[in-house]
């Protein structure tokens, strides 16, 4: 059968991926290395995810800042621990001035700075620099700071949205006057994340701490929330970390506590990123295009007239008419009245995942009809009722997309994930070609026949399991 997309995910998924962001016009790789230049479409489902997640995040009593792009690298060997975790991919500003040297543009010689800058590849440093100075007294506390910005790490395989040397995100830093509130509250953040996982991306995440190996540099818990994408590759979509007192002690985070004494505070961070973006990608796409779900879909609703027979000014106004119809009830709709061919725009929007896609031609029109398809059932769906019906049951449809888009992807995962008892049943199953998650006795992984299983099949700990942390979840990722 024919695909828009080629090839198809079963022949090479890695490279179905690829060609999905550029059928979908959602991306493009940028001139700068390792980089991208999210497109107009692409760039609308960011803003839609990021305005829900930050929603919810101002509903936890986060207020919103914005911190510097480049940090003094002298606050990074404050913190011992965390700068070992990204000192290899760390971006480094070492002039301010650029000169004519031998007919080419180059860093002025004389222009070297005395004290380089790191550009942020996470803000715990500086963002704890000003809490040193902003937190004086327990009714300073609790501090709750989040930031939309964009970050680099220097990424050494980069591949759109999900590893690349500049991405955006949010990351959230907060400060506590005790353990306990802090540790709650990240594990409150990690909560959030899952939550809206489920209710927004229709994603079903796996929720669980890192193991003391795989945790974030310089936290003492990192709460994560992992992905099964189709290939039965893992994805870390968000982590929310118990930071204990080491950036408060490094930087001086204290409080006048109501005993009269100064205090180190407890602190946190937690972030998601564009990452998500490639995982929404991966985990509901099929080998036409994009399947979005209805919350972070541009557009809900596409409606193509078919237009024959040069009655197109009355059939383009009959399918505004229903487009203004499904707006008054809250639905982002586009109507597509552009001069391609009929056929080249159903394709166009399939590739481009809108969830619903309704076609209109004279017949239809005469009727007072439309003719609905949801994209992720395709032509099963696919349904003519009255023009006036649908204004009034789209919504509900796209709610019970939602669902099903959910349900899918969770009954898929739980074909990928697999109870072994022993190292070598994990071996023998990544021999065998198997994919998923292998869900296996931590203990077992500290031996040192583990190390040489995740060197031969590029596996590593996912995280613990919440329901019984004495196993841990075992995956090839992304």
């Amino acid at each position: 059968m024919k695909t828009a997309i080629t090839p198809t995910r079963a022949e090479n998924f890695s490279e179905w991926y690829q060609n999905l962001i550029t059928a979908a016009d959602l991306a493009e790789n940028a001139p700068v290395r390792g980089c991208m230049t999210i497109k107009p479409y692409g760039w609308a489902i960011w803003e839609l995810m990021r305005d829900e997640m930050d929603r919810r995040i101002k509903a936890q009593g986060v207020l919103n800042a914005n911190f510097p792009l480049l940090i003094p690298i002298d606050f990074f060997n404050r913190e011992a621990e965390h700068v070992a975790g990204f000192a290899k991919e760390a971006a480094v500003v070492t002039h301010y001035r650029l000169k004519m040297i031998e007919g080419s543009l180059a860093p002025d010689p004389e222009s070297k700075l005395t004290e380089p800058y790191i550009i942020r590849p996470t803000s715990e440093t500086i963002i704890g620099e000003a809490m040193s100075r902003w937190v004086q007294s327990y009714r300073d506390l609790p501090m709750k700071l989040n930031q939309w910005v964009n970050v680099m790490r220097w990424e050494m395989r980069p591949r759109m949205f999900l590893r690349t040397s500049e991405f955006n995100w949010q990351e959230g830093h907060n400060v506590f006057a005790t353990h306990e509130e802090a540790n709650a509250d990240a594990r409150k953040m990690h909560k959030l994340y899952g939550d809206y996982m489920r209710d927004v991306l229709a994603i079903p995440a796996i929720m669980g701490e890192k193991t003391p190996e795989e945790r974030f540099a310089g936290a003492d818990h990192t709460y994560t929330t992992e992905q099964i994408m189709q290939d039965g590759k893992a994805l870390q979509a968000g982590t929310s970390h118990d930071l204990g007192q080491h950036f408060s002690k490094s930087f001086g985070i204290k409080y006048l506590g109501t005993d009269g004494q100064l205090h180190h505070a407890w602190t946190t961070s937690w972030g998601t990123s564009t990452r998500m973006m490639g995982g929404l990608f991966m985990t509901h796409s099929d080998d036409d295009g994009l399947v979005l779900p209805p919350m972070v879909a541009p557009y809900q609703v596409v409606i193509i007239p078919l237009v024959r027979d040069g009655n197109d000014d009355a059939l383009n106004a009959y399918a505004e008419k229903i487009g203004d119809d499904l707006r008054a009830h809250g639905i982002r709709v586009l109507v597509d009245t552009s001069d391609m061919r009929g056929p080249d725009k159903m394709w166009k929007w399939i590739k481009r995942g809108v969830p619903l896609r309704v076609e209109i031609g004279a017949r239809e029109m005469a009727a007072d009809q439309i003719t609905v398809t949801r994209r992720d059932l395709g032509k099963a769906s696919k349904q003519t009722m009255a023009a006036a019906e649908f204004a009034s049951v789209a919504a509900e449809m796209l709610h019970v997309m939602h669902k099903d888009m959910y349900n899918a992807a969770a009954a898929r995962n739980a074909t990928m994930i697999k109870n072994v008892e022993s190292l070598d049943a994990l071996a023998a199953a990544l021999g065998a070609g198997e994919i998923g998650f292998f869900r296996l006795k931590y203990d077992l992984t500290l031996a040192p026949e583990f190390d040489a299983i995740m060197d031969t099949y590029k596996v590593s700990r996912r995280c613990l399991d919440d329901a019984d942390p004495t196993y841990v979840f075992v995956a090839k990722s992304y």
